[in-house]
């Protein structure tokens, strides 16, 4: 799997593009260009995200959204525009979010935010299939409701989202948050990952499940 971070808006929310290794080691030298690739968040300010998409003739085919706050929905409706049959993926139990201005913390950027229906409404244990990446759904609620990471154990990758960082986890002190849920969580779902499963989350640096099980101080 070939990862590509960016570091959106205000809130500097880690966006990823996804998308398969390519078969042949020369097609990875000197960045590989064309096809599809799967977006994970959408960041505030998307801008950095679509340059690059535009830059390497990339074309996503969905865009996978961790949880349904503002500062990971706020770029999806000019993701949208620039490719107009992209497939917007969310939990079900966070879908009204991305639509609704008061529960989707708007207000912490003091501009209204709304985006239309996701396409794809998503359940714990099911797979996304997309650009020839497969990544399987943990619903991992505490952070909100419908809050997932996404998990690829062909390659040893964990999107966690908002769920789990370095050394911390994330808020629930937000509508629809819960300290002893995310926890549970996070225990009973994420931490049990083989230790060099490398963690991607929604912000701050990369880690990996080992460090975590290790050293972080909530779990």
């Amino acid at each position: 799997m070939e990862v590509n971070s960016f570091v959106l808006g205000e809130f500097e929310t880690n966006c990823y593009v996804v998308r398969k290794t390519p078969a042949s080691p020369m097609a990875s030298r000197g960045g590989r260009a064309g096809g599809e690739c799967l977006v994970i968040d959408a960041g505030l300010a998307a801008g950095e995200l679509i340059d690059f998409l535009k830059a390497g003739k990339l074309a996503p085919s969905a865009v996978v959204l961790t949880h349904g706050h503002v500062d990971h929905i706020g770029g999806l409706e000019l993701v949208r525009r620039q490719w107009p049959d992209v497939k917007v993926f969310i939990h079900s139990l966070d879908a009204q979010m991305i639509g609704r201005a008061d529960i989707n913390l708007s207000f912490l950027t003091g501009n209204k935010t709304e985006a239309g229906p996701a396409d794809v409404l998503l359940a714990d244990g099911q797979l996304v299939e997309q650009a020839g990446v497969r990544l399987k759904v943990i619903h991992t609620p505490g952070h909100t409701p419908g809050g997932i990471c996404l998990y690829s154990e062909e390659d040893g990758i964990l999107f966690s989202g908002d769920t789990l960082f370095a050394d911390s986890v994330g808020r629930t002190d937000f509508p629809g948050g819960s300290m002893s849920e995310l926890i549970k969580s996070i225990k009973e779902k994420i931490i049990i990952l083989p230790d060099e499963t490398k963690v991607y989350p929604g912000h701050g640096p990369t880690t990996t499940i080992g460090k975590e099980r290790m050293a972080n101080p909530y779990l």
